[in-house]
């Protein structure tokens, strides 16, 4: 019976890791290629970014904020972080670099995903950004002057509930939601998480006074963002490949309704100021970000998902490229027919959407 019981416990484990390899691989698209290309009229680069765009960000008025520079392990640049700021009703196609105020140091900032609130009381803009200083997670608020085209740091939040932040939507001036990729902090236990497949991330509410988990089971939170009526909260499992809806409660916690799979590894996600409709950018094989292997780059795809709350949304790849143009999508917006994507560490692209 001993021997009996070790074989099968042994037998036990094989069937547990054959299917997290399984698991692994799937989830990491780890053997995909892009095969088909979909191509889109009259794109150029954005002048200037060459260390990639992580996120962008459009006001209302057509003011479009880049973080730009990310580093992180696997990824680095020798260009500083900062943020940049274009007015898509320029015509332009070089966005400048906002000034930051004296006493934020500029020299470790590096930015990732990025949030805009406007006041309804004096239309004042803030800027969230989600800044990883030697590799922490902390949050960035700025007040945004457009007169002087710069940016006032206003306060630095760091939280242990907020230990991995991918992404963040701002729902007050001081308050958000947030998503962590990662539930451990330290790189080792992060692949044996992303490994094992454990579904322990999700989204974080924070204000001043209340700050607590209001979504778990995320394998890796990664975009998010808000409806326009600001009723829903979207919110991307990157490895799940699922875009995720929640309503908004009046205490500010999230009540599910739906998730619709996206075939891609889903990255930040912002919202059609006139649809409704999500983009995104996504990942056809996140194994090859990390690579960063210039014979074999990773590729690129932009994602529409249209009526998301019916019972069924029309999800359509508009952009599809092998590396040879832009590699490694991360987001995508769209304003007056233009179609903006970024990526992690190359370049960003205009094109014409419609």
């Amino acid at each position: 019976m001993g021997r009996l019981l070790k074989i099968t416990l042994v037998g036990a484990l094989l069937a547990l890791l054959g299917e997290r390899i399984v698991n692994f691989c799937y989830r990491s698209r780890i053997f995909t290629e892009v095969e088909v290309e979909v191509n889109l009229p009259n794109c150029q680069y954005f002048k200037g970014i060459e260390a990639g765009s992580e996120d962008i960000e459009v006001l209302p008025n057509g003011l479009a904020f880049f973080s730009a520079g990310l580093k992180f392990p696997g990824i680095e640049s020798d260009k500083p972080g900062e943020i940049l700021l274009l007015d898509l009703n320029s015509g332009s196609v070089s966005p400048s670099p906002l000034r930051i105020s004296k006493g934020f140091d500029s020299s470790s900032f590096n930015p990732h995903g990025i949030s805009t609130y406007i006041d309804k009381k004096d239309g004042a803009v803030y800027l969230f950004v989600v800044n990883h200083p030697q590799l922490q997670s902390i949050i960035e608020i700025f007040k945004f002057v457009e007169e002087e085209n710069s940016l006032i740091h206003l306060k630095s939040i760091k939280h242990q509930l907020l230990n991995s932040v991918n992404d963040i939507v701002a729902v007050g001036p001081e308050s958000f939601y947030a998503t962590n990729d990662f539930y451990f902090s330290d790189s080792p236990m992060k692949v044996v998480e992303f490994f094992l497949g454990l579904s322990w991330t999700g989204v974080v509410y924070y204000s001043p006074g209340d700050v607590r988990h209001v979504v778990t089971g995320f394998y890796s939170g990664n975009g998010i963002t808000i409806s326009h009526d600001k009723k829903y909260i979207y919110a991307a499992d990157l490895t799940a490949q699922t875009i995720n809806v929640f309503k908004k409660n009046k205490d500010w916690s999230l009540s599910p309704i739906k998730s619709v799979y996206v075939d891609t590894l889903v990255d930040n996600l912002s919202v059609d100021p006139v649809t409704g409709d999500i983009w995104t950018g996504g990942h056809p094989n996140i194994f090859k970000i990390s690579k960063n292997n210039p014979e074999d780059p990773p590729g690129a795809e932009v994602v529409r998902v249209q009526n998301i709350h019916s019972d069924h949304p029309i999800v359509t790849k508009v952009y599809v490229n092998n590396g040879s143009v832009i590699q490694g999508s991360s987001c995508a917006s769209v304003y007056k027919g233009q179609l903006l994507i970024g990526t992690v560490f190359h370049r960003a692209l205009l094109c014409q959407w419609e």
